[in-house]
């Protein structure tokens, strides 16, 4: 039977076989007990295993003779540690220099931003072998309480894949992850905005966010599509999006409808980009016209990739088959099919923006017969 632990009078204990045996520390990755021969008298030794550079390197600790079993526990933790020479700090860059930055990721910028304002400070200078949950929880519970749970969750995230990074070169090393640390239980969001709301934030004045928004509604495209939209992207009524490596799918090319082209023409030509920022560059990805933007709407709880989901939803109310919404989406639709329908659906996802243009504008805009009918109910109801 595997022991669960060990204790110092069960490692006095330990029975002497014709040759000597190494035995592991079931508490302690690395941490191993050398028991001598039956003929030997010198006493139980504690050693430290680990790997550097390909080739194992064995530190002895003492023995038994000189040392307690926490004893040993604390020097092993340290040699590990000190004979891979990596701390936390110098596998996070590892990570992002062979992982990240090697592999093209779109994110590097974001998930180096996390390392260096969240991990580093917390857990940089400790070593990999003797990072424990306990740290990793109070971590966690101060960029909760600092930063809310979503924030705790990315940065376990970007732990996760760090110490799956270490792990996989590293053989003697284990994370100190388990099942259950997200912060964040409901891990799908599924709010989409109701026609009340809809009409609240199409009818208010924001400037150029504002148009931002109203072309999220009509395209159902990305945020970072949206902000980053250039003027020689619109050719005509068709919109190229452009790709990136390693990026999320899109559906390539869009016919828009007249009211998103007006939404476009009417912005100021500052710079490459439809909406501008200062400088050269984009409309800014930070919080701050979104939160001056819930100011002036009134509309609450809400994220700009909601309204992704609400125009899914409002296409198909307003009868747009489901794999052409999909497709207008950029969702993949399967090996199998991307493999042999090449058709380029250009027609059926440029009427599935009409309809949606459509069904915007009459939610926005109601007919004025509407308007009599539901103030008539009204009354009635009173």
């Amino acid at each position: 039977m595997k022991r669960r632990h060990f204790t110092d009078e069960q490692i006095r204990r330990l029975p002497r076989k014709t040759n000597r045996y190494i035995l592991a520390d079931p508490e302690l990755i690395g941490h191993y007990l050398r028991v001598p021969a039956r003929k030997s008298k010198a006493p139980i030794t504690f050693v430290a295993v680990t790997r550097h550079e390909g080739k194992q390197v064995w530190t002895t600790l003492g023995t038994t003779d000189t040392l307690r079993l926490a004893q040993a526990r604390e020097q092993a933790r340290k040699a590990i540690g000190r004979v891979q020479s990596l701390t936390v700090a110098a596998a996070a860059e590892d990570w992002l220099k062979r992982r990240v930055r090697a592999g093209g990721f779109r994110t590097v910028r974001e998930r180096g931003r996390i390392v260096e304002r969240h991990i580093i400070p917390a857990l940089g200078s400790r070593a990999m072998s003797d990072v424990r949950r306990d740290h990793l929880t109070a971590m966690l519970d101060r960029i909760e309480d600092e930063s809310g749970a979503p924030m705790a969750d990315a940065v376990l995230r970007i732990f996760g894949a760090i110490a799956r990074w270490h792990h996989q070169r590293y053989e003697d090393y284990q994370p100190p992850l388990t099942k259950g640390m997200w912060r964040v239980t409901e891990r799908r969001r599924k709010r989409i905005l109701t026609d009340a709301e809809i009409k609240a934030i199409w009818n208010c004045d924001g400037g150029s966010y504002d148009a931002l928004i109203k072309l999220a509604l009509l395209t159902a495209q990305r945020r970072d599509k949206l902000r980053t939209l250039r003027w020689d992207d619109v050719r005509g009524d068709i919109w190229t999006i452009r790709t990136e490596p390693r990026e999320k799918g899109n559906p390539g090319q869009l016919r828009l409808p007249k009211l998103a082209l007006d939404i476009i023409a009417k912005q100021p030509r500052l710079n490459a980009y439809v909406f501008s920022g200062r400088g050269e560059g984009p409309i800014a990805s930070s919080g701050y016209h979104k939160a001056q933007f819930d100011k002036l709407c009134g509309v609450e709880d809400w994220r700009v990739h909601d309204l992704r989901r609400t125009a899914r939803s409002l296409m198909a109310r307003a009868g747009v088959q489901t794999e052409i919404a999909e497709r207008v989406l950029g969702h993949t639709q399967g090996e199998l099919i991307e493999t042999y329908d090449r058709h380029s659906y250009q027609d059926e996802m440029a009427a599935a923006l009409e309809k949606l243009a459509t069904l915007i504008e009459r939610i926005v805009n109601p007919p004025a017969e509407n308007v009599v009918a539901l103030r008539i109910g009204d009354k009635a109801d009173a």
